[in-house]
């Protein structure tokens, strides 16, 4: 009887899961947005710090160039965090924060240009990502040029 409950329960547990199941960021993704953004970034003489975090803010992958500013490390996963907890870009969030009492001191976000989120061909959000080391600009231009290098991986 005993064995029979478990049994249910763990085909119950399966079916539930399989239900829920969200696309997810892969390690492969990760290192291609990151790759993408270094190569850019290696293209315009700049120094950049990427970070890469999977929709629940955990990092997937961390690239930091030869020569990068060390304080852009805490900029870069800041940024990765923001666009990773909600599906906007850093940008996007600094316009939200303007209406919002409190918003521009959230944990583990920031407001400062160059995060965005990482999202499925099919919509989903995945993931965010975050560089630093250049100007505003320049962070989110090297951001959007790592997400369309791993476009066919989204």
């Amino acid at each position: 009887m005993k064995a029979c409950f478990i049994a249910a329960l763990a085909l119950c547990a399966g079916a539930a899961h399989a239900q829920t199941a969200q696309p997810a960021l892969d390690l492969a993704t990760a290192r291609a947005i990151a790759e993408g953004c270094e190569k850019y970034a290696a293209s315009k003489g700049w120094r950049m710090i990427i970070a890469v975090h999977d929709s629940a803010g955990n990092p997937k992958y961390f690239s930091r160039m030869d020569g990068s500013i060390l304080i852009s490390v805490e900029v870069a996963r800041l940024k990765a965090d923001t666009s990773a907890s909600l599906p906007v870009s850093t940008r996007q969030f600094r316009e939200l924060a303007k209406g919002i009492p409190g918003a521009g001191v959230l944990p583990r976000t920031t407001s400062i240009i160059g995060g965005l989120p990482v999202m499925t061909s099919k919509g989903v959000h995945i993931g965010g990502v975050g560089v630093s080391g250049g100007t505003e600009e320049e962070d989110e231009e090297c951001a959007k040029i790592g997400l369309e290098a791993a476009r066919n991986l989204l």
